[in-house]
């Protein structure tokens, strides 16, 4: 097991683990830790806590000691140098026209590095800028380039509201922020009002977006039709966190009604159907019971004029086919009589051809 302790390094920054060890820590209390940069000054948030050596994903840096009064000279001597790092950097942006501006400097406590965090529209090369700070201050130079957000967080402020700063008082972690939930809250769509500090959306858009997106499912959509005992009109706009409905009636006119007074004319439509159907089934039901034999007779002769017409389909194709075989017998007679009186044609026809051969030769000579 193992006691591990969640430390911060900023107001509202991020969390991270360390190693107590054998300290009795408690939140609030400022320690000494070592970071991979160095060692660095952090705050207490949660004291620690038994763990399972083999749950952690990698191993913990140890804290090395509470933050003794000694330590509080040596603090006082980095804040003033951090200023005169701040100065000494901002003068250098100016004098090299660079397009870039400087947010905050850092200076870890054992003055190993400072950092100097900046904001840009794009890639800065501040080369020669480094090695004026390098050479002036005697260390190692870190440049670390950070958004809009970060930017707010670390500067901080008041908002809209009055109060300070969601990022730099408690938000720990930047949220997707989107139009769609200001849609959602029925919020004009300034960007005036539904930015920040930053120039982005309202952090605190997202923090009840989803109690809107629950709330709203109870409601009719805006354009669709509505009705109450009294009423009945189209929805033009709605309240959800009182819960009032406002309808424009058929007539023009503009009613505020409470989400209760509504009624759900679907369920009536669907009883009225189901009643319908049910009558429908019930007279079929009786007509049946009324008229057993009619029907029972009219399905016998319906089986009777069937029999009728394939008993005369079959006679009809009986007698087409006797047909048939008649007038091939007979035309076979006809051909066997013929044959006699074929072969004494053909004789003639040769006698004749020649007797008409000889008489034709004294003419030829």
């Amino acid at each position: 097991m193992i006691r591990v302790v969640s430390i911060q390094f900023h107001p509202a920054g991020k969390l991270y683990d360390f190693n107590a060890g054998n300290l009795v820590l408690k939140p609030g209390q400022r320690v000494i830790v070592e970071t991979e940069r160095g060692l660095g000054l952090g705050t207490v948030v949660i004291a620690p806590l038994e763990k399972d050596e083999s749950l952690l994903s990698q191993t913990l840096s140890s804290v090395q000691r509470l933050l003794e009064p000694e330590d509080e000279t040596t603090l006082e001597h980095l804040i003033r140098r951090e200023k005169e790092a701040f100065d000494f950097c901002l003068h250098r942006i100016k004098e090299r026209s660079m397009d870039m501006k400087l947010v905050r400097v850092e200076h870890l406590f054992d003055g190993s590095k400072i950092i100097f965090y900046f904001t840009a529209d794009g890639r800065v090369d501040f080369r020669e800028l480094v090695k004026d700070l390098a050479h002036t201050f005697h260390t190692r130079i870190e440049m670390r380039q950070i958004g809009v957000r970060d930017e707010a967080k670390m500067v901080g402020g008041l908002g809209i509201c009055g109060r300070e700063l969601c990022c730099s008082l408690f938000l720990r972690d930047f949220q997707a922020v989107s139009v769609k939930m200001a849609k959602e809250q029925n919020l004009a769509l300034n960007p005036s009002k539904i930015s920040g500090q930053c120039g982005r959306l309202l952090c605190c858009l997202d923090y009840e977006y989803e109690t809107y997106c629950d709330l709203r499912k109870d409601f009719p959509r805006c354009g669709k039709r509505a009705c109450t005992l009294q009423y009945n009109g189209i929805v033009e706009k709605m309240n959800i966190l009182t819960g009032e409905i406002t309808l424009h009636l058929d007539d023009g006119k503009l009613i505020n009604i409470h989400i209760k007074e509504l009624i759900d004319e679907q369920p009536q439509t669907i009883t009225l159907a189901s009643n319908i159907k049910a009558t429908e089934q019930l007279s079929a039901q009786s007509a049946k019971e009324q008229q057993p034999a009619s029907h029972k007779q009219q399905k016998q002769q319906q089986a009777q004029s069937l029999s009728s017409t394939t008993v005369t389909d079959a006679s009809v194709k009986n007698s087409f086919i006797k047909h048939q075989s008649e007038t091939t017998v007979a035309k076979e007679q006809q051909r066997v009589d013929d044959k006699p009186r074929r072969k004494k044609r053909n004789r003639r026809n040769t006698s004749n051809k020649t007797s008409e051969q000889k008489t034709d030769k004294p003419n030829r000579e």
